[in-house]
């Protein structure tokens, strides 16, 4: 049974728990062991910074051990998707391993960084479109950074845009399933 790492900010949500339960039903319901960063068991600390550091630690073995990632890219606290996410994705890219991606909102990275300057975007004579500061912007029709899009498609894996609804943008499931359901087809398992 194939292993697959859960990235994705739902650590950070008051009903984390209930969604990484629900995210892992789903996933052993598509064949595969789930891997969810809210399962780890974390050895205490005297500090702070060492707490944190024992995370990464425990969170890179998950990834390790896996033979695969899910990242949910939904944008948080930003533009962009999570950075710890970010991250796990790019371990797991260079590791060679199975991945996939979704997002719960289809406006494209370049649709919310021009959000983001108020619509305040210019083409500059250098070709570039820029941001009142200066700033060129990325313009690839991709969910995210083109480093993010890209590494998943070039490794043959889906890249999902799915609108969820604004009050279950971390919760609704839709684009994740979908990324099981490419992975299973892959696999040649079913549901």
């Amino acid at each position: 049974m194939l292993k697959i790492y859960l990235a994705g900010p739902e650590v950070f949500l008051p009903n984390a728990r209930d969604v990484l339960d629900a995210k892992a039903a789903l996933t052993r319901a598509y064949g595969f062991e789930p891997l969810c960063p809210g399962d780890l068991a974390i050895e205490p600390a005297p500090t702070r910074h060492q707490f944190g550091l024992n995370i990464s630690a425990v969170d890179e073995s998950f990834m390790n051990d896996a033979d695969g990632v899910i990242a949910n890219l939904t944008p948080f606290r930003g533009i962009a998707a999570d950075p710890g996410t970010v991250f796990e994705l790019g371990y797991m890219c260079a590791s060679g391993k199975l991945v996939a991606a979704y997002t719960n909102m289809t406006e494209t990275h370049y649709a919310r960084t021009v959000d983001f300057y108020d619509g305040k975007v210019e083409l500059a004579a250098d070709g570039h479109k820029r941001g009142p500061d200066g700033l060129s912007l990325e313009d690839f029709d991709m969910i995210d950074n083109l480093m993010l899009h890209g590494g998943v498609t070039r490794r043959g894996g889906p890249v999902i845009a799915h609108k969820a609804a604004a009050d279950a943008l971390y919760t609704d499931l839709t684009g994740f399933e979908a990324c099981l359901r490419a992975l299973a087809e892959r696999q040649g398992k079913a549901a």
